[in-house]
């Protein structure tokens, strides 16, 4: 089968299609082979392509013991493995698996779902990894409530245009701060307040918030503790540049300031039904700035890269 594959750390480059052995069920009967329709990119993909140091403690130090990169998927069951009791051959399925760039991709059976009967396999394939993140984030770490006041921060991404529609969704105070050609788009999705960070400094408004979603990794708690509330949260959402978050947050222990929270989601059957349930209720929605076929995965990932994504980028494996 055709896979993106990396044989070494580096820059979008290091990215080659290649032939490679399909997944097999064998010793696996809680999983199932999925025909690919498509997937997406997420920064989790980029940190590993670039080998960021977490990333070569598990994945090996000098080139990545396992080559192959996506993690969103939507598409067709092929088999099942003997003890998977929620699906069958043909279902279609959307979720996580590990090597989802590829024609076929092996997923267990508790982080994959039915797919929205709304939704096509593009649509369905930008949602897993961004949609679980935001909701994860507001729901269980900030432990969000109707009425509450919330400031999404990078409203216009992937996480940050989920986690607006799902702060309306919980009947909050939304306000969404993102670029001027985002403005417009983002206001659809729900959000009350809208604040251009081009022209306006949020932390500066002396107006205070519930909780603070930073939800691509560009704030610091220090920076943004004056926005909130005396029993407000600041999330942070570790994307492409870490940079000084761990220090922020033991400094954050060491003064008492126990507001500041980072996050890295943990993708659950129930949350995919949930979301499914949303979506096919008209409540949630992907935005998809472009798509791009497998064999154009290194411009996808250059254009991740940019930081300026509107929504997801999705890469189509298979027509139809």
């Amino acid at each position: 089968m055709k896979a993106a594959v990396y044989r070494s750390y580096g820059p979008p480059e290091v990215l080659k299609i290649e032939e490679i052995d399909p997944p097999s069920l064998e010793e696996h009967e809680d999983r199932v082979l999925i025909k690919v329709h498509s997937s997406s990119v997420n920064p989790f993909d980029v940190r590993h392509r670039k080998g960021y140091f977490p990333v070569r403690l598990s994945n090996g130090f000098r080139e990545p013991r396992d080559h192959r990169l996506g993690i969103d998927v939507a598409g067709t069951i092929e088999a099942v493995g003997k003890s998977v009791s929620r699906f069958n051959v043909g279902d279609r399925v959307f979720g996580n698996s590990l090597g989802s760039h590829a024609e076929y991709t092996r997923a267990r059976e508790t982080i994959i779902c039915r797919m929205p009967k709304n939704l096509t396999f593009t649509e369905a394939a930008a949602i897993p990894t961004v949609a679980v993140t935001a909701l994860q984030a507001l729901r269980d770490i900030a432990q969000i409530q109707k009425g509450q006041k919330v400031l999404i921060y990078g409203a216009s991404g992937g996480i940050g245009h989920m986690a607006v529609q799902l702060a309306r969704y919980y009947e909050t105070e939304v306000s969404a701060v993102c670029s001027t050609a985002n403005l417009a788009w983002v206001k659809d999705l729900g959000a009350d307040h809208m604040i251009d960070y081009t022209k306006e400094d949020f932390t500066r408004s002396g107006k205070k918030y519930d909780i603070i979603l930073d939800a691509v990794g560009k704030q610091t708690f220090f920076k943004c503790r004056r926005s909130l509330t005396a029993a407000g949260v600041y999330i942070t959402e570790h994307i492409l540049y870490p940079r000084y978050h761990p220090l922020q947050f033991l400094l954050g222990l060491l003064t008492g300031d126990r507001r500041a929270k980072t996050h890295l989601s943990e993708p659950v059957t129930e949350d995919f039904d949930f979301l499914r349930e949303l979506i096919e209720a008209g409540k949630l929605k992907p935005v998809i700035e472009k798509t791009f076929p497998l064999n154009e995965i290194v411009a996808a990932h250059h254009h991740l890269e940019t930081e300026h994504t509107k929504g997801k980028i999705v890469i189509e494996i298979q027509k139809g």
